[in-house]
């Protein structure tokens, strides 16, 4: 998928919202790609929400995307050098209340689900729930 080029205007703005900012935080932390219900069930917002983040991300230049089946994969742009110095940024940002921690601890348990390395099993919020930090 070929990404246009945005502002980095843009980039700083799609990033002044915390949910977006935690999605790339956990994107770049742990160089995954990663679908939709994975994400809900890392970070615990509902789909609806994190859709529309995610949408904002790609308009943004943030993110792209890879349509495989049903599925919908998402992960950083790379190639950028002024993205990748603000994806090191992101990635050194203090966390005092564990957020990105616990987000990336329920991440690498939700990857444990993949079969053949992709996601195809859906959310499952609710099952992850008893696995909680």
């Amino acid at each position: 998928m070929q990404v246009l080029e945005v502002p980095i205007e843009d980039a700083f703005q799609s990033l002044s919202d915390a949910t977006r900012l935690r999605v790339v935080r956990l994107l770049a932390v742990s160089q995954e790609e990663a679908c939709l219900c994975e994400l809900v069930d890392s970070l615990l917002e509902p789909q609806y929400k994190l859709s529309r983040h995610l949408k904002i991300l790609r308009n943004a230049g943030l993110l792209e995307c890879e349509k495989e089946g049903r599925w919908v994969y998402h992960r950083l742009v790379t190639g950028s050098t002024h993205l990748s110095a603000l994806f090191d940024i992101i990635e050194t940002l203090p966390d005092p209340r564990h957020i990105y921690r616990d987000d990336l601890k329920r991440f690498s348990g939700r990857l444990k689900h993949r079969k053949g390395g992709r996601c195809r099993v859906g959310v499952l919020t609710e099952a992850l729930k008893s696995e909680a930090v």
